[in-house]
């Protein structure tokens, strides 16, 4: 039961990501040199996470490869707004998120959703 809430916020999230990225004028948390990079390992590395902990095998790769394929569609997008940047270097940030992501998967912290689903059962 509780997965299909999982995969739910898991898709809020890629929305949320969407959204950050093409709206013309972003919220700023940080506030240092490269702190954009950061985010966006951030917020591929917390995507990549989340949905390592739905997915196994063969169909988790796949949606580590789709998390990369997003980061780069994404910043063609932006090219295409007139008002947001394209680049090689967010391409790679979020590359690099998604690869964190699954590392820490490998971790107690991936088991954090299958933990809240086995508490929620009792």
């Amino acid at each position: 039961m509780l997965r299909k809430v999982f995969l739910v916020l898991g898709c809020l999230g890629i929305g949320t990501v969407f959204y950050l990225s093409l709206t013309p004028h972003p919220p700023e948390p940080l506030s240092f040199n490269g702190a954009d990079k950061l985010e966006h390992a951030l917020a591929y590395g917390s995507l990549s996470l989340w949905f390592c902990q739905i997915y196994s095998g063969k169909v988790r790769f796949r949606v580590l490869l789709s998390l990369v394929a997003m980061g780069v569609a994404i910043e063609y997008l932006q090219r295409m707004t007139g008002y947001r940047q394209f680049e090689y270097a967010d391409m790679l940030a979020n590359a690099t998120g998604v690869m964190i992501g699954w590392g820490l998967a490998q971790t107690r912290l991936g088991n954090v959703l299958r933990m809240l689903e086995i508490n929620g059962k009792h």
